[in-house]
């Protein structure tokens, strides 16, 4: 009798073979499961998605970076000076570095990143720095070979934030030789703790230990502190189908998988052959409501369907137990997350059919939208549509293939909308993606004007001191008028062999450096 193989783990296997040629079992190098190719080579520009990002991340580094609790601090900078004007910022380089190429790093080379990225039309901070946004750069100029210094035509508190960015590449500071001989870009020549090697399109991206690289000090920190590599090649294997990857683990094939959900983290815990990592995500798990809408746009009704709502059981319901509820766009592992954010929606189910009456709600059906890519998002959907039903709302579901819910979100085409939102590192940030006018930005979730100018101020604002305050009431004006169900923060959840120590997904990006393989 024929035995009949799964075809994913067979085409698994060819893959890694090739990808990892003569490197034995057990060697130097790591391989980590990435779900779909890398889509370019050029960081921080509108094509990189987060897992493109999380490759290129490991390659290239800016001025300053955001550390765990997200706050910024220096990467390639030693120190930061801001004038008392707050219109220009002076940035001295560390001593040492070193590009990919064995350069030195100077301040001319930083210049010459920023002419670049921002001339080239597709960076995605670009408009943040060129006039759309709070302030536009006005001239960047080299005091000495190790100091640079950024001038803006306005103040802007949010200058160093924005240009940390994990999705804009964190400005990246790259060599000129990362462009061909015509001025296309042709690979990143960066100063990241590893250095590129080979791009196999569909099948891996391999990289290789960057030996002059210089090392912050004082620990794992977010995308700073140290960044020490103890392994030699790194290669980003893809396998799509995640029971392959999984299996690919089992045996050996794979070291890491950097994405996996609650309840494939329940089914392996277990496995003595591989280690599980559960770490805090700043992103969000949210129910929406288009508060146009000519039922939603009733405060009232609102405030019931918050009332008729347990979000504590929802989170853990929806996260296999792994996550606590957060109410607060703030998120938990935020430095800004004080005891006035531990407040939340009271859950009180006389209360939400006295709300609904109130209302003048009648039995109207509402639709929840959601999606099976993100099983967090469906069973958020799933349970609050029982909790809401207890209470007597009549609610549907509408599953929906992701990027069809995602176009009805930027078209702002929904009643309520089971929504994952990617991680905000400061909370401005955060409020920015749900606030806003929805007749020009559809796609926005609450109008409040006390609220825009809270967050606006909050843009303004460079001292923590003062800016806790203006979260602090944003917060409380964000539970009371509801213009959306936050629910809980994200959870990363990662699984590695055992011959590998250290490694955790940050951000829901994967990070190897720090990362050893036990002897």
């Amino acid at each position: 009798m024929t035995r009949v193989r799964n075809p994913h783990l067979v085409a698994a296997v060819l893959i890694l073979g090739g990808a990892l040629g003569c490197t034995p079992a057990g060697g130097s190098a790591v391989r980590v499961q990435i779900n779909s190719d890398m889509r370019t080579m050029v960081p921080g520009v509108d094509a990189a998605d987060g897992l493109t990002s999380g490759i290129l991340l490991h390659l290239v580094e800016g001025l300053v970076a955001f550390g765990e609790t997200g706050d910024v601090k220096p990467l390639m900078a030693e120190a930061v000076q801001v004038s008392p004007d707050g219109l220009s910022y002076t940035f001295q380089l560390r001593k040492g570095l070193r590009f990919h190429n064995g350069a030195e790093v100077t301040a001319a080379d930083v210049e010459w990143s920023w002419g670049y990225f921002m001339r080239q039309g597709e960076w995605r901070c670009q408009r943040e720095f060129d006039g759309r946004g709070i302030a536009k750069v006005v001239g960047v100029r080299v005091e000495e070979p190790l100091t640079i210094t950024f001038i803006l035509d306005k103040p802007n508190a949010m200058f160093l934030a924005t240009m940390a960015r994990p999705d804009c590449a964190m400005a990246p500071v790259v060599h000129k030789s990362s462009l061909s001989a015509d001025g296309t870009w042709a690979r990143p020549v960066g100063t990241g703790p590893f250095r590129f090697v080979e791009w196999k399109r569909g099948e891996y991206v391999r990289l290789h230990r960057f030996e002059e690289y210089v090392s912050r000090e004082g620990g794992v920190d977010g995308y700073t502190g140290s960044k020490q590599v103890f392994i030699d090649d790194l290669y980003f294997v893809v396998v799509p189908d995640t029971s392959t990857a999984i299996a690919a683990l089992k045996s050996g094939a794979i070291d890491v998988i950097p994405y996996l959900s609650p309840s494939e983290y329940s089914a392996l815990k277990d496995d003595p052959a591989i280690t599980m990592s559960v770490t805090p995500n700043m992103g969000m798990i949210t129910l929406l409501f288009q508060t146009r809408d000519p039922l939603l746009k009733n405060d009232t009704l609102r405030q019931a369907l918050a009332a008729a709502v347990d979000t504590e059981r929802l989170a853990a319901a929806a996260s296999d137990g792994l996550a606590r509820r957060n109410n607060s766009v703030v998120p938990s592992s935020s430095a800004y997350h004080t005891a006035v954010h531990d407040e939340g929606y009271r859950y009180d189910p006389v209360l939400a059919k006295r709300l609904l009456a109130e209302a003048g709600y009648k039995g109207e059906r509402l639709v929840i939208q959601t999606n099976q890519r993100f099983p967090w998002s469906y069973n958020v959907a799933i349970v609050a549509q029982s909790m809401l039903q207890a209470a007597g709302v009549n609610v549907t579901l509408e599953v929906l293939e992701w990027t069809t819910q995602l176009a009805r979100y930027w078209k702002g085409s929904y009643q309520i909308s089971a929504f994952p939102y990617s991680a905000q590192l400061d909370p401005a940030f955060g409020y920015q993606t749900i606030l806003g006018s929805k007749d020009e930005q559809p796609q926005k979730v609450w109008e409040d004007r006390t609220a825009l100018a809270l967050n606006a101020q909050a843009f303004r604002t460079a001292d923590r001191a003062s800016r806790q305050p203006l979260f602090d009431q944003l917060h409380r004006l964000f539970l009371r008028q509801v213009p959306m169900l936050m629910i809980y923060n994200n959870i990363d959840v990662g699984a590695s062999a055992r011959r590998i120590e250290g490694y955790r997904t940050w951000q829901a990006r994967p990070r190897l450096w720090e990362v050893r393989i036990k002897p």
